[in-house]
């Protein structure tokens, strides 16, 4: 059961609201509490009633650490309590690939284990070392048990993030916040749910066909040609773009339906100059937590640039291995931790360039572009399943791709000028449209408004003065319009696709 599903529109979201606006009514807030920790929790037993147990033993022995470490302030259960859960997440997602790797290098022969991967672990095993971490310096004093149970299952956010800190949601878990202006919070989050809906079934799943074509061919070893390398690579920055930000979208509305905000995640990183800018706009709540958890316990920048770019290097690797038990992921975590060095070394001892003294525009045009450029080649690394699968579509995206058999690529280039036509299209939203947040921006829809609204730039200035949501007839009409659309879609396809993130 997805956000997109049928089956949550229809028959799990409903009913979690009218008993909500029930308990609500009754002013009572441990009900409201208890019963969106237990809707929460079947939302994930849906997904996998086994893993559940997992889910619950995990609350309950990092609630525990914390009450141990509030008592006796030891740093020895500090490290106790990270080491266990770092444990368990590599005994989960990292087993079988530890094994693979032995068993290549030392030429063994181990079986592996072939470990269901559980739904979320990277998320809840994260957000509650950091809440361990936060408890040790006494950033957190003594929390109740329910409200730390729905911090941590609250299912708008446990599949796929944001990554939440305790300050973000719990001291929202109260009466006072779940009575606040219903029809404001109705009206704003389900316009932000549509949108998401849009995106992820009408745009995102509306390209995935073809970078799933390029992609598939490309790792059977087939020569790709120029076109259809670009046309896969286009694709897939577009899916994983509209699809994570749909998911975004859809979170945050489905929050705030109960009064919730959650801290911005995603905020519009294809309009990034550079490298720095981009990871401060691309799963915001992961970034903050590798800087805050990992870059600056490492030292950080205060050890001189070369241990600075050390740092910033193993913190992406293990960024990119926390996306996946995988080398791609590893490879493309190290391609950006590259490429932050480079954009730090670059700000630090060439900070001006004649273009940009000269033609401001162009320096922007043309930087804008290096970036995009280098977030897709890193891309192909992300989705590709080998780097055999990756090399074919760089070679086939540089023209060094010698290809023999055309009849393969006439289905996937057929429709290319189309193809080219909707490239055009979602490049003029991504760049110079404002994203969901901004056009609800005056009904504070998340943690962090005034920053992220201080970051917008471009024409994207100028469409947030115009396109300005308020709750109206005429744009009740127009989300309507895009609600039917996607629900159209969803009866349409024959497969339901779940989100990327959801694999990690």
């Amino acid at each position: 059961m997805v956000f997109s599903s049928l089956e949550f529109i229809y028959l799990f979201l409903p009913p979690v609201l009218i008993v909500f606006f029930v308990l609500r009514h009754l002013q009572w807030e441990k009900g409201i509490i208890w019963w969106l920790i237990i809707a929460s929790i079947a939302f994930y037993a849906w997904w996998s009633p086994v893993h559940l147990i997992l889910l619950i033993l995990s609350i309950s022995i990092n609630y525990g650490l914390h009450k141990v470490i509030l008592k006796t302030g030891k740093k020895s259960t500090l490290i106790f309590g990270i080491v266990i859960n770092l444990a368990t997440l590599a005994y989960f997602k990292y087993a079988d690939f530890m094994i693979g790797n032995f068993n290549t290098v030392i030429g063994t022969d181990v079986p592996l284990i072939h470990i269901i991967l559980p739904l979320a672990i990277s998320f809840f095993t994260f957000q509650q070392i950091a809440f361990l971490h936060d408890t040790y310096i006494g950033k957190i004093a003594e929390c109740d048990f329910a409200k730390y149970c729905l911090f941590v299952v609250f299912f708008p956010q446990l599949i796929a993030g944001p990554i939440v800190m305790q300050k973000h949601t719990i001291p929202q878990f109260t009466l006072a916040v779940f009575r606040q202006r219903v029809f404001v919070n109705l009206s704003v989050g389900s316009t932000l749910f549509i949108i998401g809906l849009f995106k992820k079934i009408v745009l995102a799943d509306g390209v995935a066909p073809m970078a799933n074509a390029v992609f598939g061919l490309a790792e059977t070893g087939v020569a790709v040609p120029m076109e259809a390398a670009w046309i896969g690579t286009f694709a897939y920055t577009f899916q994983i773009y509209f699809d994570f930000s749909g998911y975004c979208d859809m979170a945050l509305g489905l929050a705030r339906l109960f009064g919730i905000r959650l801290p911005l995640n995603f905020n519009s990183p294809y309009k990034s100059l550079n490298i720095v800018d981009f990871w401060r706009r691309w799963h915001i709540t992961l970034s903050t937590f590798l800087k805050n958890y990992l870059y600056i316990p490492l030292g950080g920048s205060r050890s001189g640039p070369i241990r600075r770019y050390i740092n910033l290097g193993a913190t992406m690797l293990l960024g990119g291995l926390w996306h996946g038990a995988s080398w791609n992921f590893v490879f493309w975590g190290l391609l950006h931790g590259l490429y932050l060095t480079v954009n730090h070394a670059w700000s630090k001892y060439l900070p001006n360039t004649i273009i940009a003294n000269l033609y401001p525009p162009l320096h922007r045009f043309l930087a804008h572009a290096l970036t995009m450029l280098f977030v897709m080649i890193a891309w192909v690394f992300f989705r590709a399943e080998s780097f055999d699968g990756a090399e074919a579509i760089l070679k086939g995206m540089f023209g060094m791709s010698e290809y023999h058999n055309v009849k393969i690529w006439v289905e996937v280039l057929q429709d290319s000028g189309l193809f080219w036509i909707e490239v055009f299209a979602l490049t003029l939203i991504v760049v110079w449209c404002p994203n969901s947040v901004e056009i609800v921006k005056n009904y504070r829809p998340v943690i962090g408004i005034n920053k992220m609204i201080r970051r917008a730039t471009g024409f994207s200035k100028f469409w947030r003065k115009v396109i300005i949501w308020r709750p109206s007839h005429g744009w009740s009409s127009a989300l309507f319009v895009v609600g039917v659309i996607s629900l159209i879609q969803i009866y349409r396809l024959n497969e339901l696709t779940e989100f990327i993130y959801f694999n990690f």
